[in-house]
């Protein structure tokens, strides 16, 4: 997670019993700059075996050095995103590029702004409103598993990504998403390298300089707005029903609609920015959990078979349903646990409101403080054999007996992750079709990942297909 270059010291005489901060001397001149640039998830992973649950980070040359406080136990984690979040805001630079590219919807807004579009939007994320994208999340996998017909193998990790933006955009969009889901396709990837492209580096160039990158990224976000635009235009003209009129049920008919006497309702500005937070936040998450679900399955035989089995039983011929999830729970569990290996939000980033002491340690006024799910996951105090695919460990007495922040893929607090009923629905449904049509295999080797905006796979996942009878 990016940081800012600067903190403000502990006030001058304060005295305190807790104890200093650890963490790694690395380089004389560049701190940990290298090894974060390498692999900064093994990073912040050898920083906690190394120094513990409370580590200081820094980063770059003198002048341009950033510090960074890292988080690694539940506790913690919890301290930062629930107990005490106010003390703990989405100011750094990450949150900021992300502002800067994609508006202030509901990941990056704050304070009034933050609770005002949270009020007006949650009504459209319950549980019985999720539901109702069951059929569509069914359609999207159903497709996707028609269009492997014949074929030997799939790189997951592109299918998958496919078949979470089709399906957000479906959500979002109804039936103008073929005028959308192309030109998002296409440059969501360029606008999401470079925000994050720019969250890390030490240097960062004014946006208005026609530097390469600047200007593919300019070129793609123009397109996404504009498609968005058009489309908000014709459903507002239409009196916020579908571009033909007709009364509309997907997401941005809903979102035209939201209302109540305290907040007003969302402008076409505001509507554009919730549209693209979920369609960044809505789809590579979700593409993330399912292709290495798919992957993890496909390396791993036993665990594939109860899955399916529990797919099979499933009464022949009936479309997958929001009731279906039900049914499903071993196939939920692998799901569970495969979001504890690859959580797609694998870095957390905030800065400190006031001084503070998480596990014994001051956190100063103004410092970065990074809660990385990547490591908590793996804490060895909370998960025996971190590594290991197993997932028993979410069974219904496991998941009581462990501390609530010990799996945080939805982040927590106050501002957890409003589409995770969402995510956790597609995941599921899309998981079973595919099962139900494929027994898939894979080379027993892991995939190398790097942090970006979200977790990203290096390179491709190729999984076997052999198509099954039914």
């Amino acid at each position: 997670m990016a940081v800012t270059r600067t903190a403000r010291r502990t006030a001058p005489g304060t005295a305190h019993t807790t104890a200093p901060v650890p963490g790694p001397t690395g380089h004389p001149l560049l701190g940990s700059a290298l090894d974060l640039r390498r692999d900064p998830l093994a990073t912040f992973v050898r920083a906690q075996r190394e120094h513990g649950d409370v580590v200081r980070l820094t980063a770059g040359p003198p002048g341009l050095r950033a510090v960074m406080y890292c988080v690694f136990s539940p506790e913690g984690a919890q301290q930062v995103l629930a107990t005490q979040a106010a003390g703990f805001r989405k100011d750094n630079v990450f949150y900021e590029e992300i502002r800067q590219t994609g508006g202030n919807g509901l990941l990056t807004s704050q304070d009034d702004v933050y609770l005002r579009q949270r009020r007006l939007i949650q009504p459209l994320f319950t549980k019985k409103r999720v539901d109702g994208y069951a059929a569509t999340i069914t359609d999207e996998a159903e497709a996707t598993a028609e269009r492997w017909r014949n074929r030997p193998d799939v790189d997951v990790v592109r299918e998958m990504d496919r078949l979470a933006m089709r399906t957000v955009s479906r959500v979002l969009f109804g039936a103008d998403v073929e005028a959308a889901v192309d030109v998002i396709h296409a440059n969501f990837p360029v606008i999401s390298a470079y925000i994050s492209g720019r969250a890390y580096s030490p240097l960062r160039l004014p946006r208005t300089w026609p530097t390469p990158s600047n200007r593919r990224a300019e070129t793609a976000t123009r397109a996404v707005y504009e498609v968005c635009d058009r489309i908000i235009a014709a459903r507002r003209s239409n009196g916020n029903g579908t571009a033909d009129g007709a009364a509309g049920t997907d997401l941005l008919s809903l979102l035209s609609q939201a209302q109540n006497d305290e907040d007003g309702s969302l402008d076409a500005t505001e509507l554009r920015d919730q549209v693209l937070v979920f369609l960044l936040a809505g789809h590579e998450t979700t593409a993330t959990s399912l292709a290495f679900a798919l992957h993890l399955l496909a390396r791993h035989p036993e665990a594939r078979a109860r899955a399916r089995e529990e797919v099979d039983a499933l009464p022949p011929g009936e479309p997958c349903t929001a009731a279906t999830m039900d049914r499903l729970p071993y196939l939920t569990q692998v799901l569970k646990e495969t979001m504890r290996l690859y959580p797609a939000a694998p870095l957390m980033g905030r800065r400190a409101v006031t001084e503070t002491e998480i596990d014994g340690h001051v956190i100063p006024a103004g410092a970065d403080v990074l809660v990385s799910p990547w490591v908590t996951h793996r804490h060895p105090a909370h998960w025996d054999t971190p590594d290991r695919f197993d997932p028993d460990r979410f069974t219904p007495d496991q998941e009581t007996a462990r501390h609530r922040y010990a799996w945080l893929p939805f982040g927590g607090g106050p501002r957890a992750c409003i589409g995770r009923h969402f995510s956790m629905l597609e995941s599921v449904l899309a998981l079973a079709v595919l099962l139900r049509e494929y027994d898939i295999e894979a080379p027993d080797k892991d995939i190398p990942v790097t942090a970006a905006v979200t977790l990203q796979a290096v390179g491709e996942a190729r999984v076997g297909l052999r198509a099954r009878r039914h």
